[in-house]
């Protein structure tokens, strides 16, 4: 079990991050972290906590996916997630959520943070899903979220065996067009979000 506290009091945060499955990762050549997905019970408590350690502010939205296909079989999914960056890492914040076990299943007894997966930006998430499904590690979950004019496609695979955690594949899309959103644009949601006192968005 990895987790986010332990991360943090290391030397050097991104060091500690790289080190997480390094053998890996380098086994498959994946591109760098972009993302730590972190398991918690609630994820307004959660990112209160953290902003008050000066991550953040957190953009905190609730909904369901497009479509969740976990195991190849469809589900409803509906969950909350938060969004804020620290020294470059995306931290994303989910709770277990109402339709699968997928992230409840990782929740810590103690309530501590726990990282869940590791997220990793790739321009289409079906070709790096089919590298790792070939080498024995199949994709256990597959979905998209989408919040017009922007959709993110996912694909967490079943790395757990040999990494201890989940390896996920992302891609952003603006009107169809891969890119890669600023960090800056999640903190000033997050921002908006306190000033107005609604912090969850439903999308």
């Amino acid at each position: 079990m990895v987790l986010l506290e332990d991360l943090m009091q290391a030397p050097d945060f991104r060091k500690a991050v790289d080190g997480i499955g390094s053998e890996f990762r380098k086994r498959f050549a994946l591109p760098p972290v972009h993302q730590l997905g972190i398991a918690v019970p609630d994820v307004v408590e959660a990112a209160g906590v953290l902003e008050g350690k000066g991550i953040g502010p957190f953009f905190i939205a609730g909904g369901s996916p497009d479509f969740w296909y976990e195991r190849y079989e469809p589900r409803g999914f509906t969950g909350t997630m938060a969004i804020a960056y620290h020294q470059g890492i995306e931290i994303e914040l989910l709770e277990p959520g109402v339709g699968s076990d997928f992230y409840r299943q990782s929740l810590d007894a103690d309530r501590r943070p726990v990282v869940q997966h590791l997220g990793f930006l790739v321009s289409d998430v079906d070709i790096w899903a089919s590298v790792l499904s070939q080498a024995g590690y199949p994709v256990w979950v597959r979905g998209r979220l989408s919040a017009f004019p922007t959709s993110t496609h996912f694909a967490y695979m079943d790395t757990v065996s040999d990494t201890g955690l989940v390896m996920e594949f992302i891609s952003w899309k603006l009107l169809g067009m891969t890119f890669s959103p600023r960090p800056g644009l999640f903190h000033a949601i997050g921002r908006v979000q306190k000033l107005t006192g609604k912090r969850v968005i439903h999308l």
